[in-house]
């Protein structure tokens, strides 16, 4: 059989949704024949990567539309990382160029019968619909969609944290409806992927049996051997990686730490930027703990992933989180987490780590304090329990993820009857 993959956003050198499209088409082109369709942006990352344009992808230049809609969204977002839903929105109407471009070039392809299953791997936004649905399902292509994840509301008592996020534009989600296809894209796909079983809320009741729940964030196994044994002593250090944006809840996290950072049990490093590193920054120093909390700021991936391996928790505290690339990293390198039960990550750790409740400031902070001093009080059990983290990773390795898709996409075949064959 021969796959079109569809990853708008596909890129190894950015990370989140980007780096996410990539790695899952990489995995799939190890174990299929398949041929990527992405956005011209990705193009030379793609090519740097050792992929070949024409024979590994192809890249569709819709920045006639994408660049205005880019600029637009950066304009009314009113700083970087922020005002998401909005962004979402925005680059929905750029999607539905980009495919209207991608059927221009493959219609007839698919008509023909060149390829078995059509799968749209990014964008993971439920709101972004897919007019290929129906366009494959009238040339008899299966069209599979997702991990979509998103819609995730914002839990009760954090109104100040959603405003400074530039979140007020979630308001206006119902416009989603008014795009094209926004109604028919479910219909006509023949199997819908979501993130996380927060995500099915978006999928109706009567489409459900054709709904499996697949969390789109995965790891390189390969990259992540097992943890060797080393001493765990006083101070526990704990690391978080991210966007420095309100709704990751670092706040939370930092003042669920200041009793243990102030009496030398514990150390923090923060990895990575944003528009909330100086309200943290200003926190750190009124707490009196500067000299026990480290911002690392950006790295590559790979220093990341070593400077991890140097900490004995990860510190997770988002409160409106939809998947966790970064949790799942942190497990894979041994780190025990502790993330606030709600979104993705509590299903992506699930008993490998702390759930603190959701539910007020205060109880967030207590739960996440009280697990992070009893880290402190015995930091000898962190030696069991990231490994017991390091094994959960395990499970959501590229290459299972790919021989699950392969499995799946061979089943679609055979029930709608296509045994395409690849192209000479």
């Amino acid at each position: 059989m021969r796959i079109l993959l569809l990853a708008e956003a596909a890129n190894p050198e950015w990370t989140s949704v980007p780096l996410v499209g990539f790695n899952q088409a990489e995995a799939l082109r190890r174990v299929a024949d398949a041929h990527v369709v992405t956005q011209v942006r990705n193009r030379d990352a793609l090519v740097r990567a050792g992929w070949v344009e024409g024979r590994d992808f192809t890249a569709i230049d819709s920045e006639r539309v994408a660049g205005p809609m880019h600029r637009l969204a950066s304009g009314l977002g009113l700083g970087a990382g922020r005002a998401w839903s909005l962004g979402t929105g925005l680059a929905s109407v750029a999607y539905l160029y980009f495919e209207r471009l991608v059927w221009r070039a493959f219609g007839a392809r698919l008509t023909a019968g060149e390829f078995a299953v059509v799968h749209r791997i990014t964008p993971v936004s439920p709101a972004t619909p897919s007019p290929l649905a129906k366009r494959c399902r009238a040339v008899g292509v299966p069209f599979v969609l997702g991990p979509l994840n998103g819609g995730l509301a914002w839990p009760a008592g954090f109104l100040a944290e959603r405003w400074r996020e530039g979140e007020f534009w979630s308001a206006l989600r119902g416009l989603r409806r008014l795009l094209p296809s926004a109604r028919s894209t479910l219909d006509h796909a023949a199997t819908i992927l979501v993130g996380a079983k927060s995500a099915l809320d978006e999928v109706p009741q009567r489409l459900r049996a054709r709904t499996l729940v697949m969390p789109e964030n995965g790891i390189h196994a390969a990259a992540h051997p097992e943890p060797a044994p080393r001493p765990r002593t006083l101070p526990v250090r704990f690391c978080w990686a991210g966007r420095m944006v309100p709704c990751k809840g670092l706040h939370l996290g930092l003042e669920a730490l200041v009793p243990m950072l102030r009496d030398q049990r514990a150390k923090l490093t923060l990895y990575g930027d944003g528009p909330e590193r100086q309200r943290l920054q200003q926190a750190v120093a009124a707490a009196g703990v500067s000299a026990a909390v480290h911002f690392a700021g950006w790295l590559p991936q790979a220093d990341l992933l070593r400077g991890m391996r140097d900490h004995d928790a990860f510190l997770f505290p988002s409160i409106r989180e939809f998947g966790g690339g970064a949790l799942l990293e942190a497990m894979a390198c041994g780190l025990y987490p502790l993330v606030v039960d709600y979104g993705g990550p509590p299903e992506i750790c699930a008993d490998a780590g702390h759930r603190a409740p959701i539910g007020t400031r205060d109880s967030i902070v207590a739960s996440l304090r009280a697990a992070a001093a009893s880290l402190c009080d015995a930091p000898q059990t962190l030696e069991a329990l990231g490994h017991q983290a390091w094994r959960r990773a395990q499970t959501f390795a590229w290459s299972a993820k790919a021989k699950f898709y392969c499995d799946l996409y061979a089943r679609l075949a055979a029930e709608s009857g296509r045994t395409a064959q690849s192209a000479p």
